[in-house]
């Protein structure tokens, strides 16, 4: 009875999407004090009990020590990340179940009622399993080694504190659970190592022998799955699967190949997201561009927009970072003032926040329609979470949009509202497009894998809007992230790394209002930092004389603005 009531309290503290912004794990740092606070009352409370929970009361200071040392920025790094979300899920548990030994229960309602009032929210099995899943993410992504990633080697600077042969271990587990035996191989194998060097170890090596052994029969390694399977049923010889995981393996192999050495591992990554160009997505996000066409080189710029009246007072710098098609980056058109207004401003907006982020700012995490279902539902390729603001909810809103109008030439009528972005641990955003597809291409047309709708949900995605397609899209940067976070363009060998203040600005329609399939694009892993971003989508209606229809098939523009001698001044 013990048991169901504290289950039925501790289920209500749990939020999962912590792991989705790191504003959330920001203001989650302050959780592990609280719970060494508890810790050490409990133990003041029961003289006597077990020295094993003191262990932990000890632990849990050192390690908020040293997150307070460092501050907000601690859970930028998504290493430290991992193991709070850890150390605040299944460390817990350990910690429940020796205080389940007594009358706890009286004790763990006191947590509860404590950890409702703070407000603060607390992660769940999704946060720590997300977490995991991001350092996988990143590793990929940027192509960092197990060992290293585990010894808190980040592009061979030491970010973080090791992490235990657990710590690795449920490393391995998420991707194990994902049905990914590429990385539960990887992170297994180091989780054995490391318990050869811990006393005592920190998870059995039966609990890792299994999913280790598995993995490698999912890889194609049978002979090395039956021996280990068979130190696993020596060590163990109680374990429920063993003997008979070491039978079947035995009636797979029918007597072949039952000699000899053992053969190499060889471990494979299977691609299960579908995305064509991810090897080429994954460097582009490492920044190996490569090298810029030789007709262009020599005409990338930079340059002064005054052809508004209010420019010719106050221009913009404009960066030209590619032509065919153009980008553009305009420097310097958000403050540091209105970053935190927009910030504040995020927060009546959002559905599903109950908790404020240190900032202020209310967030949800990022969601997209299942296009057989039509629910709403979690976006798996997308982890950040994001709030709508409307031009007249402040001033500073409708300043942003009116200076949108001024650096790009385009009416902002018919434009979406203001999206704000904050992207999670290993936060990112697959390949997409901005613009929503019509069935027919013309010549050289075709659909390719869309994320966020069907294609007969594209056909109609704007109807009710009565806006027509999204002619162009405006960037700004919020933040910038120490590594990672990229926005690259996949088919064009472009990359754009943040950079705070600046907007980046790109058309998804050709002159003619079809879709420039070449601007597909996805937001890189942020690796260290934090990224807050916020995109304006500006649609077609009312740009009949802004941007009209060219004269000649193809046609394009090579800047934004007028690039008049003038304008042109240094």
């Amino acid at each position: 009875m013990r048991a169901v009531v504290l289950v039925c309290l501790l289920a209500g503290l749990a939020h999962a999407d912590l792991f989705t912004a790191i504003a959330d794990l920001q203001h989650m740092l302050g959780a592990e004090k609280d719970v060494t606070s508890v810790i050490d009352q409990y133990i003041a409370a029961e003289r006597d009990r077990l020295d094993d929970l003191r262990r932990y009361a000890h632990e849990y200071v050192h390690r908020n020590a040293h997150a307070e040392a460092v501050g907000p920025e601690f859970v930028t790094n998504p290493i430290n990340a991992y193991l709070l979300i850890k150390r605040l899920t299944s460390e817990w548990k350990k910690v429940e179940n020796i205080m389940l030994n007594n009358k706890a229960t009286t004790f763990l309602k006191n947590i509860t009622d404590n950890r409702v009032k703070s407000e603060v929210k607390f992660p769940g099995e999704e946060d720590l399993s997300g977490a995991a899943i991001a350092l996988l993410r990143l590793q990929d992504t940027y192509k960092l080694d197990t060992l290293d990633l585990s010894n808190g080697i980040i592009g061979g600077e030491k970010v973080s504190n090791k992490l235990s042969g657990h710590d690795t271990f449920e490393v391995g587990r998420a991707a194990y659970n994902q049905k990914d035996y590429y990385h539960c191989l990887m992170w297994m194998q180091v989780a054995l190592n490391k318990i050869e060097n811990e006393s005592p170890a920190t998870v059995e090596e039966s609990e890792i022998l299994e999913y280790l052994a598995y993995s490698l029969y999912q890889q194609g390694n049978v002979r090395r799955a039956l021996s280990l399977t068979k130190r696993l049923a020596k060590i163990a010889p109680n374990h429920p699967r063993a003997k008979g995981n070491v039978k079947w393996y035995e009636d797979m192999l029918q007597g072949k190949d039952m000699v000899g050495d053992l053969p190499p591992i060889v471990n494979k990554r299977v691609e299960f997201d579908g995305i064509v160009e991810r090897d080429a997505y994954e460097a582009l996000c490492r920044g190996e561009i490569p090298p810029v066409e030789k007709k262009w080189k020599n005409k990338l710029r930079c340059y002064l927009k005054r052809d508004k009246p209010f420019l010719k007072i106050a221009p913009i710098k404009v960066e030209i970072l590619r032509f065919d098609p153009l980008a553009v980056l305009f420097k310097n058109v958000i403050s540091d003032s209105e970053i935190k207004v927009i910030k504040e401003l995020a927060s009546p907006k959002l559905e599903r926040a109950t908790v404020k982020a240190p900032d202020g700012t209310l967030l949800k995490r990022a969601t997209v329609q299942n296009s057989k279902t039509g629910e709403l539902e979690h976006a798996t390729y997308r982890i950040s979470k994001s709030a709508w603001l409307k031009g007249d909810l402040h001033p500073v809103i409708e300043r942003v949009n009116r200076r949108i109008e001024d650096f790009t030439g385009l009416y902002q009528g018919t434009s979406e509202e203001l999206q704000v972005a904050n992207y999670g641990l290993g936060g990112h955003y697959d390949p997409h497009f901005d613009f929503a597809r019509i069935a027919n291409y013309g010549l050289g047309g075709h659909y390719e894998p869309h994320y966020d709708m069907s294609l007969k949900e594209e056909k109609n995605a704007f109807k009710t809007l009565n806006t027509g397609n999204r002619i162009a899209t405006v960037l700004f940067y919020m933040s910038q992230p120490e590594r990672g976070g990229a926005t690259v363009f996949n088919h064009l060998g472009t990359a754009v790394f943040p950079s705070k203040n600046d907007a980046l600005f790109w058309y998804n329609l050709r002159r003619d209002g079809e879709g420039d399939l070449r601007t597909r694009h996805a937001a890189c892993p942020v690796l260290l930092g934090v990224k807050w971003v916020s995109n304006k989508w500006i649609h077609e209606r009312g740009q009949e004389f802004t941007r009209p229809c060219g004269l000649e098939e193809g046609v394009q523009e090579n800047f934004i603005g007028d690039l008049s001698p003038y304008a042109n001044d240094p």
